[in-house]
């Protein structure tokens, strides 16, 4: 009896089990996907890893302080999901998230680059097309581009502010699945949203 009763409930697991998974809705892979951020999932954090690894204009303090700023970005960051439509094999979840506003902080401390220039180092300067000398700035002197954030001393400045960033910015993702072998899988996100992720998105 006690042997029938184990074999039955085993088989009682396995059964629930496959049927979750048969089962999984839309919304509950959008979840699943958000939690890998959360919990900073080991694909989440190579993910991250390779992206830094690969960046050309922060050195090797810079690139841990910002791992750290992303990190905690992840962490901290909320969801409401607002929105599930499923037509046919094709669904879309539409989710507001809530995390740190870093664009808000990079955003400022453009603005106090530009208004305390002489603070700054501008020997590590980029070059983004628009420059004709090949030290980051135009015929009259400005800083053109995106060119600010090659300066080695504005990056660490901008890392700073961003560490004591407190306020929080929200933004709408619409996260698109298909259906395939009977299992909603999602699509790539795009690069937008991405940012979204990472509290880097300006408008």
């Amino acid at each position: 009896m006690k042997k029938f009763l184990f074999v039955f409930l085993s088989l009682l697991v396995l059964f629930v089990t496959g049927c979750g998974n048969d089962m999984a809705t839309p919304t509950s892979k959008v979840e699943e996907f958000l939690g890998k951020y959360q919990s900073m999932d080991s694909d989440v954090l190579t993910q991250l890893d390779n992206v830094i690894s690969n960046d050309t204009t922060m050195d090797d303090t810079q690139k841990k302080d910002y791992k750290s700023l992303m990190e905690k970005q992840y962490q901290n960051m909320s969801y409401k999901i607002k929105d599930e439509e499923i037509n046919g094999d094709k669904a879309s979840v539409l989710v507001e998230l809530e995390v740190f506003d870093y664009a808000g902080s990079i955003s400022e401390s453009r603005d106090y680059y530009t208004e305390h220039r002489d603070e700054f180092d501008d020997e590590e300067m980029g070059n983004d097309g628009a420059d004709t000398d090949n030290d980051g700035k135009d015929e009259e002197g400005e800083v053109v581009g995106g060119a600010v954030d090659t300066i080695s001393s504005f990056i660490t400045y901008k890392i700073k502010q961003l560490m004591d960033v407190t306020d929080k910015a929200k933004y709408e993702i619409t996260f698109h699945l298909n259906k395939e072998d009977g299992e909603w899988v999602m699509e790539d996100i795009t690069d937008v949203d991405r940012q979204k992720i990472h509290g880097l998105f300006e408008d």
